[in-house]
């Protein structure tokens, strides 16, 4: 079971909104994003949550993901970041979206789209200053922006790029990244792209630095209380997901047994282990065996074995840990506490890789 605190969420909100406040002018304004199901906390529940705090726009991946909230009852502005030749254009225009250009040939297919439509559309135009994503690369303005500027039914009104080592303070691209966004943005107007409205900044450039804020900023791991690492932060931020299971068997095992599928690990000593029903099925990475731990009992548990598909081996041995008892994979029990950041330090991956992972039939319980 996953616990969501959406009061947690609300607090990250205006704990960041006061955050950007206290700094530059004019004031950014918060996007904030929500895409691949609210990174595993649950895209509607979450995006009310945020609308209800002030959310000046939401943003997620892809036509799709804006058509689960619509339906949902969001009615903030809604922000399509990804690509667009996937997915079914007309989900725009029924459900009001805002996608963005990234390519010549979305720009082409929103212009035909629009037009089909009888409608002006307003977008946003993302530019790749180094990212070497999607984006109009910002060298190549000049043969590219024109024909986007002469849509007759497309309307732009914001242009953004999007940092690739924002996380990275020793990184050059960043500043370079930071120097080429704005020349480009300079050079939009000339081109025939008429907004003034720029945006960057997602959660680790929201920290990093204040110059890159503009005029909306977009946070993603922050709201739901994680610092993106190795960054760190004074802001107040309370994590708002926490994963919960109990003990379904406990079995002891001799001198030389092993559990779960490969018998990668031998016991020693005789062995207590317990048995947790969630595996990789629910979001639980294979790496975790031998790495991680859950909460039991107010102590760590080692994860032993192997992560299976629908079961997770713990050594419980030298407790008296029972069928029943609660499990905490993510959260606090007692005075241990076992953190999304740390869980993924141990295997080698990031916060965002994990959250994601939550699986859909994990029961969601919102606070």
């Amino acid at each position: 079971m996953a616990r969501v605190d959406l009061e947690a969420i609300r607090l990250n909100f205006r704990a960041i909104a006061a955050f950007v406040a206290a700094g530059v002018l004019p004031r950014p304004k918060v996007m904030a994003v929500v895409k691949a199901n609210a990174y595993g906390h649950g895209a509607v529940e979450v995006a009310r949550t945020l609308e209800q705090a002030g959310a000046a726009m939401l943003a997620c991946a892809d036509i799709e993901e804006g058509v689960v909230l619509r339906r949902g009852g969001v009615r903030t502005p809604i922000l399509i970041f990804g690509a667009l030749s996937v997915s079914d254009l007309d989900g725009i225009f029924t459900h009001d979206l805002t996608p963005t250009i990234s390519t010549p040939s979305a720009g082409r297919a929103l212009e035909q789209a629009a037009r089909r439509h009888g409608v002006v559309l307003h977008c946003h135009l993302k530019v790749d200053t180094g990212m070497n994503r999607l984006g109009f690369r910002h060298d190549h303005l000049e043969h590219t922006i024109p024909e986007v500027a002469a849509s007759r039914h497309l309307a732009v009104d914001a242009v953004y790029t999007h940092f690739a080592t924002a996380d990275d303070a020793e990184h050059p691209l960043f500043a370079e990244q930071r120097e080429r966004f704005e020349a480009a943005a300079g050079r939009m107007a000339a081109l025939g792209i008429r907004t003034a409205v720029r945006h960057a900044a997602n959660s680790a450039a929201l920290l990093r630095d204040e110059r890159v804020w503009y005029d909306y900023v977009r946070p993603g791991l922050l709201l739901y209380g994680i610092v993106p690492p190795p960054l760190a932060a004074t802001l107040p931020l309370r994590a708002a997901l926490s994963l919960h299971s109990r003990i379904v068997a406990v079995k002891g095992l001799r001198p030389g047994e092993g559990t779960g599928y490969g018998m990668k690990v031998r016991f020693d000593q005789p062995a207590t282990v317990a048995v947790v029903p969630a595996g990789y099925a629910d979001g639980l990475d294979l790496r975790l065996a031998g790495h991680g731990h859950m909460l039991v009992r107010g102590r760590r548990a080692p994860i032993v074995g192997s992560v299976c598909m629908d079961m997770t081996m713990i050594d419980v041995t030298g407790t008296d840990a029972a069928p029943g008892d609660e499990v905490v994979i993510v959260g606090q029990q007692d005075d241990e506490m076992m953190d999304v950041r740390e869980m993924a330090a141990a295997i080698g991956t990031i916060p965002y890789e994990l959250l994601c992972r939550v699986g859909a039939r994990i029961q969601r319980v919102y606070d």
